[in-house]
């Protein structure tokens, strides 16, 4: 049986993966630093493994590799999806801030799948999925650290594809647009939401379950000759650039 570790799993796009992994008959281990959310989780999925650590904690990933070790005994796929947001203008990014932020979202990366690289080698290679962002393929305003670690993030995945494929490991990104978690839908304002709309040739947000299923190709004995990419799950966001609604709008005027 196939077992996967996905960081952040207690919510939104890493507990979506977990919930198809899972339902396609893979073992699941997923970590996460918030001991409540991570609780709840579990009752939520049946048979998983939960653990509670923190990515960007060195002593934290020897232990998350002891405990999966143990437990499966090898590892087929590592899922990069713990992350922090934090928005706002450059000025007031301070460098407490700035730090928060690359350490989650790209040291945490790196530590895991460093940890994990022999476990994942020994089980004939296995894919790791790290989980970026559109922000880190394209530049918006606010986002400073978030965007930057995440363009770092799709960068190290680069890296990460073209030594350990030599082990057999593949390595991918996704990278979401606009995707209705819980989080994005309470802190958009109604102005926001249209806003994306307008720009997103599918006129949507994204479901968490659409993110999980690109993970899970990627994850797959499907996606067997692709490493090194990334994968924009993101409604069209990235291909259309700034975009103008107005005319769009006259392009699909009567």
């Amino acid at each position: 049986m196939k077992s996967a570790l996905i960081t952040g799993g207690a919510r939104g796009i890493g507990f979506a993966t977990a919930k198809e992994l899972m339902a396609e008959g893979w073992q699941v281990a997923i970590l996460d630093r918030d001991s409540a959310e991570l609780a709840e989780a579990l009752t939520k999925l049946p048979g998983a493994l939960g653990i509670d650590a923190d990515v960007s904690d060195p002593a934290d990933t020897d232990r998350v590799l002891a405990e999966v070790t143990e437990a499966f005994g090898r590892l087929d796929g590592l899922v990069n999806n713990a992350g922090v947001a934090d928005f706002g203008p450059i000025r007031d990014t301070t460098f407490e801030r700035w730090q928060r932020v690359m350490q989650t979202n790209l040291d945490g990366p790196f530590l895991m799948t460093q940890a994990f690289t022999s476990l994942l080698a020994e089980s004939g290679g296995g894919a790791v999925v790290n989980i970026t962002s559109i922000s880190g393929l394209r530049a918006s305003t606010l986002r400073v650290a978030y965007g930057t670690s995440k363009a770092a993030l799709a960068q190290l995945t680069l890296q990460q594809a073209a030594e350990l494929g030599e082990l057999g490991i593949r390595v991918n990104a996704v990278a979401p647009g606009p995707v209705a978690t819980k989080l994005a839908m309470a802190v958009h304002s109604p102005e926001i939401i249209a806003a994306y709309h307008d720009a997103l040739p599918l006129n949507r947000y994204g479901k968490e379950e659409e993110i999980a299923a690109a993970i899970t190709f990627l994850l797959s004995d499907k996606a067997s000759f692709i490493t090194g990419q990334i994968l924009a799950a993101d409604g069209g966001f990235e291909a259309v650039g700034i975009g103008l609604p107005a005319l769009r709008a006259s392009n699909t005027a009567d």
